[in-house]
Order: C-alpha cells, then structure tokens, then sequence
C-alpha cells in the first residue's frame, strides 16, 4: 500500500511539474510576440521549451537576480570610480590656473610672454595627460562589463539555461539579453502572481 502510495505522490508531483512547464512554455510564447521579428524567428519551439525547464524551480529566477545586483554594484562602483578621476582632474586644472595666474602677476612684463609660451605647453601636457588616463579609465571600465557580461553568460550556462555560453557575437549577446528580458519578465508576473495568492 505504501508503495502505491509513493508511485502516486511521484505521479502526482509529474503533473505537477508538466502543468508549470506548460505554463511557463506558454507565457514565453506569449512575451516572445512582443520582441522584434527577426528575434522571434531565432527562438526555436525546442529552445522556448528547455527555457521554461530550467525555470521550473525557480533557481534560475534566483540567479538572475543575484547577477543583476551584481551588475548593478560593479556599474556603480565603476562610475563612481570615474567620477572620482574626473574631480581629480578638475582639482589639476583649477591649482594649475591659479598657479599660472599668480606667476604671471609675479611676472615682470617683459618676460610675460616667454611665461605664457611656457605655461601653454605646460597646460597643454596636463590636458594630454588628462586625455590618457580617462582613456585608460574608460578602456578599464569597457574591460571589467565585458569580464562581468561573460561571467554572467558562464553562470547561466552552468544552471543550464537554453541559449547560454560565453560569446561576443553582438547578434548572440542581443539574443542573450532578450532571453534575460523574457526571464525578469516571467520573474515579475511570478512575483505578482505570488502576492495575489497571499
């Protein structure tokens, strides 16, 4: 009788489990009308249906999450990592404007333009400078979110989401990002859904 039982639970739990799959696969049919055309052409029955797979327990949901506050963090730290250089290079640029200012009060006249030769290339130098490490600032930043976009591409074929690896085809990684818009989406209608039930 037990194992009756058991066989009945795990048939009970099956059911379960293909009802969600179909819900899942249904409301990815439903959001995958909404993205452009040529998108909607490259997600394969086959491919909408192992999504709502690895959806079904919700880790996937989960991870997401954690990788989006990751993001988040890294944009803002990378920002404000910014914005710190450029503070430091307005503070450059104004002491040196003062200290051109007060040699040129100090200057005796003739000797002004000789001076003012000097200070030119001076400031010219700094603005140089300046160019090269907010160059470089900039190519840190693009290194880091291409680091970060592959990380994420990593985790996500590990948890075993369709439509996930490591690449930098920009047609992929669009591909990538609508498949992450569809996963937020159901995420959020799960969220709804959920409070209503409460």
């Amino acid at each position: 009788m037990e194992r009756y039982s058991g066989a009945l639970e795990e048939a009970v739990d099956g059911a379960r489990q293909q009802e969600r799959h179909y819900q899942l696969l249904s409301a990815l049919q439903g959001l995958v009308k909404e993205l452009p055309s040529s998108f909607q052409q490259r997600l394969s029955y086959t491919t909408l249906s192992d999504l709502a797979l690895a959806l079904l327990d919700g880790t996937v949901f989960e991870i997401v999450q954690g990788l989006l506050d990751i993001q988040h963090l890294t944009e803002k730290s990378l920002y404000n990592q910014r914005l710190r250089l450029q503070n430091e290079h307005r503070v450059l640029r104004q002491a040196l404007r003062q200290k051109h200012q007060e040699a040129q009060q100090a200057c005796q006249p003739h000797n002004l333009p000789v001076l003012q030769a000097a200070q030119q290339r001076e400031l010219e130098a700094v603005e140089h400078r300046i160019r090269e490490e907010q160059r470089a600032m900039d190519q840190k930043i693009v290194l880091e979110l291409d680091r970060k976009v592959a990380d994420q591409q990593s985790t996500l074929e590990k948890a075993g989401v369709a439509g996930f690896y490591v690449t930098t085809n920009p047609q992929e990684l669009t591909l990538q990002m609508n498949l992450l818009e569809l996963i937020r989406k159901l995420q959020q209608r799960g969220c709804q859904v959920g409070k209503a039930a409460l």
